[in-house]
């Protein structure tokens, strides 16, 4: 295996979309990814990576087709997180700051992604760099979380807003 950690029982659908940095990936057990799933560690393939654990997947993890997990420096997702379809996870973003240079080539900076354990993310949600999902945490359907949720937060929009705090 190519994975840094692939858990027993996981089950990655075919066909994945991209796949790369697999050497930076650790994915726990009992996880399924559904098809034309996207997973990258790093910038582009073959590139030498700052850890084994650039994307982490928790156990019991559902990630549902066609949503992407861009990682060039740390996502953290817990233990029994499900995505809907169409989720997008990343950790970098770019800048407007220079005028002169293409924005596709201007770097703001990597910030660690967290999502939390028992957490829910609906379809076409967006999880922007330097946000903690707290855990048993719902965002719903396309919402864009820009900041961090606290642990049992319901949260809707863009930006993603709480609305509600379920009881423990």
């Amino acid at each position: 295996m190519r994975f840094a950690r692939f858990g027993s029982g996981t089950v990655l659908c075919f066909p994945p979309a991209a796949l790369f940095g697999e050497n930076g990936i650790q994915v726990g057990k009992d996880t399924l990814i559904g098809p034309y799933v996207s997973l990258s560690a790093g910038m582009l393939p073959g590139q030498e990576l700052i850890s084994d654990a650039i994307v982490t997947i928790g156990d019991r993890c559902l990630i549902g087709r066609q949503s992407s997990i861009v990682g060039h420096f740390e996502i953290t997702i817990g233990n029994d997180v499900y995505f809907g379809p169409n989720v997008y996870v990343t950790d970098q973003n770019h800048s407007v700051d220079d005028p002169a240079t293409p924005i596709g080539k201007q770097s703001a900076g990597e910030k660690p992604v967290t999502i939390g354990d028992g957490s829910w993310l609906g379809a076409n949600v967006v999880v922007l760099p330097g946000v903690t999902i707290g855990r048993h945490v719902a965002v719903g359907a396309g919402s864009i979380v820009t900041s961090d949720l606290p642990d049992h937060a319901v949260a809707v929009g863009n930006p993603a807003r709480v609305i509600r705090i379920a009881n423990d």
